[in-house]
């Protein structure tokens, strides 16, 4: 039975190549926006864990260091900084800004002590040395070199980095502190947060923060889109399903008489049901490997990196065979439904 599934994918070639090149399409899309999540998810812990430090210290009643409006006096820094068990402590401001760019783009600012905590691994370039040299993660269309204006302020690039996007994509600008305030707190003495590397007791008016609390609060804002990801990636495997399964429970009509003459001659239903699943497992497996192809494509169009990695492709394969399954089932319903007469003409 199952050579004869074989060979009924040979006689419909062309029906076959069509459903594998379709559904192909959608899985790629379904990869691609999944790698989008999973580039989301990643995000939160990758920024956190380039400052490297093992506490935050924020205003009391701050969520985090990353969505506050509420801000604490830099100075902070100093006095924590001395106490036991502290290795460093350097105040940070997190912001949003604008760079001007042809056309204008969103970014992120992060301020931060020049060779501190905060200051990101360098791809190109090199590290920021003083005030007016700014380092920028991929997605802002600058050379190392060029000028930037940021927050209405002019920087020179000196480096770039491959970390710091965070919220969907969004290209970071790191620049050093007091740069960074002039910026955001018109030149006074503010921060965000203190990065702690060591432990250190919240002093009067601060709370502490650990790095797990830190990701919580900065993936809150975009677990809506994360979750609109998930419903958009799970409707194209349920479409993939459909394509797939129309076309075997096309296959399946079309061999009636087939399936007739097995069950006439006593062959168990598990190698009819076995032959239908074959055949949608088959499709959907090719159709997975192109979709890691077509996922690539997709890829280059989209506004922020997809992380399609082992992970996702496995993801994929393994989605693939369970997709191939459930769609076979409405031709099985049908095939283990044939009447066995209609192999000497009966209906």
């Amino acid at each position: 039975m199952w050579l004869v599934s074989l060979r009924d994918l040979q006689f419909r070639a062309r029906r076959f190549v069509i459903a594998v090149a379709v559904t192909s399409l959608v899985f790629g899309i379904a990869l691609a926006i999944d790698g989008m999540r999973r580039s989301v998810e990643g995000e939160g812990p990758a920024i956190v864990a380039l400052f490297g430090a093992d506490q935050w210290l924020v205003a009391r009643g701050a969520t985090g260091p990353f969505t506050t409006t509420r801000v604490l006096d830099a100075a902070t820094a100093k006095v924590v900084g001395g106490t036991r068990g502290v290795r460093r402590a350097d105040p940070v401001v997190l912001s949003r800004t604008v760079v001007a760019t042809d056309p204008e783009k969103d970014a992120n600012l992060v301020g931060h002590v020049l060779g501190g905590l905060g200051s990101p691994p360098i791809t190109e370039g090199r590290k920021a040395q003083t005030s007016g040299e700014a380092v920028v993660s991929s997605g802002v269309p600058v050379a190392v070199g060029d000028r930037l204006v940021a927050g209405g302020e002019s920087f020179r690039v000196v480096g770039k980095t491959g970390e710091g996007r965070y919220y969907f994509g969004v290209p970071s600008v790191f620049v050093s502190l007091h740069d960074a305030q002039r910026i955001v707190f018109k030149g006074q003495p503010f921060a965000m947060a203190i990065a702690v590397r060591g432990t250190a007791r919240a002093p009067a008016g601060t709370a502490t923060l650990s790095d797990a609390q830190v990701e919580r609060d900065l993936n809150r804002p975009v677990e809506g889109g994360i979750q609109s990801i998930v419903v958009m990636a799970v409707l194209m495997w349920l479409i993939a399903a459909g394509i797939i399964g129309l076309i075997v429970y096309l296959s399946a009509i079309e061999r009636i008489r087939d399936f007739a003459v097995f069950k006439a001659t006593g062959a168990p239903s598990r190698i009819i049901v076995g032959g239908l699943m074959l055949q949608a497992v088959l499709v959907a497996v090719a159709a997975a490997v192109l979709g890691i192809a077509v996922s690539r494509l997709v890829g280059l169009g989209l506004p922020f990196p997809s992380e399609v990695g082992a992970a996702g492709v496995l993801q994929l394969v393994v989605i693939s065979i369970v997709v191939g399954v459930l769609a076979s089932l409405a031709g099985v319903r049908r095939a283990l439904g044939t009447d066995p007469a209609v192999a000497f003409g009966g209906k």
